[in-house]
Parts: structure tokens; C-alpha cells; sequence
């Protein structure tokens, strides 16, 4: 998948006013609307221009769009990186399916539901807009309960006509045991209200920071732990740290590296908890002394042992 540069669809400065991208796309939509069109290519042509429009008219997704587009630029090979849209919110739920149209692949990844960058339908009603925000939150955060300080980016439109943001931060309490894709609910933390209505509410959408130790399936957590060679071979009662705090894992004589134990409820908490995972990871010492080359070559001597052999070989 390629990055658009919905800018260069349209032909307007990454500066351009609303006005200016309005204009711009009306311009466009006279040469290549494929009713009226007879340029090769002016349904595809369209395709993309409706897309940009879609995306440039609208401050909450332009803003989000200005902020990942600082990182690539067009035709590059793209995907969605890790919670790219965190911090930002929007109005609605996301684009459905059926929505999406003819948009392609790139909008769809960023605005279709899965991606919260999108925005579903809005009304003029009496109470105001709920809002959706991704936040993302550190593991142990969903084991202990947390109050952290969340700063917001909210799109708005000048005086000029330009999208900018401002900050806006809640001190919100993350309640223990929450889980990736769980919303919590802010009550009034959403858009205002129309004649004197109640404001709508805000949805944060958790995610966890991502951390090269654990790897997160429900409330299920997976974690690597490094052994020594004796430790494995042998046996041994060690200690790790976890999400929950220190533990104490019995490792069991002849075992290898990928080996799996389970310690139950040592998951996410819950109703049912979680279970932790550990994963034994066998880490030889290094051969970087005279004495460490001595005993791995009295290994090499004594041992009859070819992990390359096939068992029953």
C-alpha cells in the first residue's frame, strides 16, 4: 500500500485554507466527474479527489493527517503505524463498511472503523456530540488501576479558515483490570450542547504502550525470561519481574528454550483473571575469559551432545 499525499491530489498548499481546498476540489470536479468527464482514467481521477476532500474538509481527521503525513511522503510503501491516531479526538464511531465506497485501501485503513480516525454520522441535536479518543497506557496501569494526566489534541478552524489544535487535559482514573480495546467512559467530556443541552460524553479506547516484554491476548500475557544453561538443564527456583511485581518461577530440569509456564491468574485482573506466561529463554555466558573457554571446551570434550543430530538418528 501507498502513501497519499492528499494535498497533491487536490493541488493546494499543505497551508491551505478550508475555503481554498473547497475550491480547489469544485475546480477539479467539473474536469473529471465521470458524468460529464471524457479524460482517460476520470473515474479513478475522482476516486481520489473525493477522498481528499473527504479528509482535508474535515479538521478532526486533517489534523491526525498532517501529523503522520510529516513522516512519509507520496507513492512511499505505507502502513499504519501502532496506534498512529493516539491522543487525538473525533467525533462518532468510524466509517462502516458500507460506507467506504469506492475509497481505497489507504482511507480505509485510517478511516474505516478499525481505524478510530474516522467519524460516523452527525446531527444537530439538542445534546451534544460523543467524542473518541485512543489512549495509550502502560500494563501495569491495567494490573494496579492508575490516575494519570491525559493531554488531548482537538481540532478546531481560525479565523483564517486553517485547522489547528489545541491541548486539552483530564485527569482520568484507569480503573484495574482494564483490557486493550475496552472504553472508558468520561460523562460531559464530550462535544458541547445545542440551546442549552447537556454536552455529549468522551470514550477513550485503551491501548497498552508497546514493550518488547510482554506480548498481551485478552487478559492473557505472555513474557520471555531469560535462564542460564545450569538453571535449564538442572532445575532451579528463580525470580522474575512481572507486570504484578517480582515472582517466583520454578524452572523444571531438562528444559529448553520456548518452553511455556503457566502461572494462573497472573494475567490481567478481572472476573476472571488472566493467566501469565513465561516463556524460558536460554542465554549461554559469554566465551570471553580464559577460564569461560576452559569450561565450555571441557564441554565440548565430555558431553556426546549434537543438537544438530535427528533424534533417533
Amino acid at each position: 500500500m501507498e502513501f497519499k499525499d492528499y494535498y497533491q491530489v487536490l493541488g493546494v498548499e499543505k497551508t491551505a485554507t478550508a475555503e481554498e481546498i473547497k475550491k480547489a476540489y469544485r475546480k477539479l470536479a467539473r474536469k473529471y466527474h465521470p458524468d460529464v468527464s471524457k479524460e482517460p482514467g476520470a473515474e479513478l481521477r475522482m476516486q481520489e479527489i473525493n477522498e481528499a476532500k473527504a479528509v482535508l474538509t474535515d479538521p478532526e481527521k486533517r489534523l491526525a493527517y498532517d501529523q503522520l503525513g510529516q513522516q512519509y511522503r507520496s507513492g512511499q510503501d505505507f502502513q499504519p503505524p501502532p496506534d498512529w491516531d493516539a491522543g487525538f479526538e473525533f467525533s462518532g464511531g468510524g466509517f462502516e463498511e458500507a460506507d467506504l465506497g469506492e475509497f481505497s485501501d489507504f482511507f480505509a485503513n485510517l478511516f474505516g472503523r478499525g481505524g478510530r480516525a474516522g467519524r460516523g454520522s452527525r446531527g444537530y441535536q439538542m445534546r451534544g456530540e460523543d467524542r473518541h479518543a485512543k489512549v495509550v497506557i502502560d500494563l501495569e496501569d491495567a494490573y494496579h488501576g492508575a490516575t494519570r494526566a491525559i493531554t488531548l489534541q482537538v481540532p478546531r478552524v481560525d479565523a483564517q479558515g486553517r485547522v489547528v489544535s489545541r491541548e486539552h487535559t483530564l485527569n482520568v482514573r484507569i480503573p484495574k483490570g482494564v483490557k486493550v480495546g475496552q472504553h472508558i467512559r468520561l460523562s460531559g467530556q464530550g462535544g458541547p450542547g445545542m440551546g442549552g443541552g447537556p454536552a455529549g460524553d468522551l470514550f477513550l479506547e485503551i491501548h497498552f504502550t508497546p514493550d518488547t516484554r510482554y506480548r498481551v491476548e485478552g487478559r492473557d500475557v505472555h513474557q520471555r525470561v531469560p535462564v542460564t544453561p545450569w538453571e535449564a538443564a538442572l532445575g532451579a527456583s528463580i525470580e522474575t519481574p512481572t507486570p504484578s511485581g517480582v515472582v517466583k518461577v520454578k524452572v523444571p530440569a531438562g528444559s529448553q528454550s520456548g518452553r511455556q509456564l503457566r502461572l494462573k491468574g497472573r494475567g490481567i485482573p478481572g472476573p476472571e483473571p488472566g493467566d501469565l506466561y513465561v516463556e524460558l529463554e536460554v542465554v549461554l555466558p559469554p566465551a570471553d575469559t580464559d577460564r569461560a573457554r576452559e569450561l565450555y571446551e571441557t564441554m565440548a570434550r565430555e558431553l556426546a551432545f549434537d543438537p544438530r543430530r535427528r533424534r533417533g538418528g
